[in-house]
């Protein structure tokens, strides 16, 4: 591992090697090149345009080294800006969790891969997010990278091994990186599909195995192809079938663009190549097609995202949630409240619900990470600023009269290089230093007439830092908000 100190604005320098290399592949540059070019030029797919995101396989190159191929093929020449690779944990549990590396490289045979570390930090914010666990011997990420150095050239790295989740928590970590991609982002999935055979505890037949387990493995495809992940998660479930990466795979499903289009680049298993059925592993090659979507800015948000009759219906839900509590002890759906759900209101956004009372705070929880549909975030973070900011009483029914309450729809967090780059009145922040972070929704430093450098002195103190943190070493995220209140 090598070192070096660099500006403020540049982590130090930290490589990590390959922990496969030499096992899962040779360690011999030449031999490696050689190999991974005979596999691309026995690659034959047909071409595809605008492709966001593979799955591809990750068993030994011998085994998975043509199909692999083919995606990196159908993607080489173009050019990303980002390529995030998630793939899964074989050797570490990590339940409703993912790990990502705490280094600015990962090398293999081929070079170094800069790590992309704004992305990463912005990860490291999330408390599902482990750096501990990554590595550990895992291949399921490492192995992608030759391919992916072979066939793009420069691009930054984000690499994730992904744990066990349940679907609320796929949904969650989908919503969290949502906000991480843009036109200029690659998807990569790494995923082996049915493991057949004694080896590996599975054998749900005994007969026409070829033919029984691409059958298993097109139905998986199929609930793939409708991105559904429900579906997906009820077939593995029902069959059975050991698709070591259905978790990844679930989270890509969680994240796709409604108007992304699936494509089954290339099917093989090892039974296949090596001429015996008795332990097989399948592998497929799946594209899909389409634009991710970003968040827009706040301005575009407002007009074309929420009508005036959305914000309404918002306002009402979340002081009806408090009412509702406060009388029954329990908590209201929307039809409770009379409020009807439009399509808008369930656009996934983070957000803030905000109460005052008599022109003084009361309560102010939010999630900063687009994860959920936003009206579930405001049903939820209303009764959280209510009765469980830290900070404050819980709101009785005698003050119900005197709260006012507002809600801010958020954009993604971006990073930005510096507090230099940061707005005030237009931007949200997130300061990150050391550990600890804290966060100012946009309204904030307008309201108490603050400049940034006040700003960032009281955010400082918020995240129990010095008073002088945010002048140096300090790490920030961005974002905007639709304010709205009664």
């Amino acid at each position: 591992m090598k070192t070096k100190t660099t500006s403020k604005t540049e982590p130090a320098r930290k490589v990590l090697p390959s922990e496969i290399a030499g096992s899962w592949y040779t360690a011999n540059v030449g031999a490696l090149q050689r190999e991974l070019t005979g596999y691309f030029d026995a690659a034959k797919p047909e071409p595809l345009t605008n492709i966001c995101a593979l799955i591809q396989p990750h068993a030994g190159y011998q085994y998975s080294g043509t199909v692999a191929a083919h995606g990196a093929k159908l993607v080489q020449g173009r050019k990303f800006s980002r390529v995030i690779v998630l793939g899964p944990a074989h050797r570490v549990n990590l339940p409703n969790a993912i790990a990502v590396p705490d280094g600015t490289h990962l090398a293999t045979p081929l070079g170094e891969l800069p790590l992309d570390t704004e992305a990463l930090a912005t990860l490291r914010l999330q408390p599902f997010v482990n750096t501990a666990a990554f590595g550990h011997g895992e291949h399921s990420v490492d192995i992608e990278l030759p391919l992916l150095q072979m066939a793009l050239g420069d691009f930054k790295l984000v690499p994730i091994v992904v744990g066990q989740l349940t679907e609320p928590a796929t949904r969650l970590i989908a919503g969290v990186l949502k906000g991480l991609v843009d036109a200029n982002t690659l998807v990569v999935i790494s995923s082996d599909f049915t493991h057949y055979g004694p080896n590996y505890g599975y054998q749900p037949f005994r007969t026409n195995v070829a033919a029984n387990l691409k059958k298993l493995d097109m139905g998986a495809y199929e609930t793939i192809a409708a991105k559904d992940l429900p579906a997906f998660r009820g077939y593995c479930e029902k069959t059975g079938a050991t698709i070591c990466g259905h978790d990844p795979i679930g989270i890509l499903l969680a994240m796709l663009p409604l108007q992304a289009e699936t494509h089954l680049v290339q099917y093989d298993t090892s039974g296949h190549i090596t001429g015996d059925f008795a332990n097989s592993v399948s592998y497929l090659c799946i594209a899909f097609t389409g634009a991710w979507e970003r968040g827009q800015p706040a301005a575009a948000l407002a007009e074309e995202v929420l009508s005036a009759a959305d914000k309404k219906a918002l306002l009402k839900l979340a002081r009806g949630m408090i009412e509702h509590q406060l009388q029954t002890g329990k908590r209201a759906t929307p039809e409770d409240l009379g409020v009807t759900i439009t399509p808008a209101m369930r656009k996934v956004m983070g957000t803030f619900v905000t109460l005052h009372e008599n022109g003084d705070l009361r309560g102010c929880i939010g999630e900063i990470f687009p994860r959920r549909p936003l009206v579930e975030a405001v049903m939820e973070q209303a009764l959280n600023a209510a009765f469980e900011d830290p900070r404050f009483t819980p709101v009785a029914a005698a003050e119900l009269p005197r709260i006012h309450v507002e809600i801010s729809a958020l954009t993604p967090p971006v990073p930005v290089n510096s507090w230099r780059d940061i707005i005030i009145g237009k931007h949200g922040m997130v300061l990150s230093k050391n550990g600890r972070s804290a966060v100012f929704l946009p309204q904030v430093a307008p309201e108490q007439g603050w400049d940034i450098a006040t700003t960032l002195t009281h955010l400082s103190m918020k995240a129990g830092l010095p008073s002088d943190a945010w002048k140096e070493g300090a790490e920030y995220l961005v974002f905007e908000a639709i304010v709205f209140h009664e």
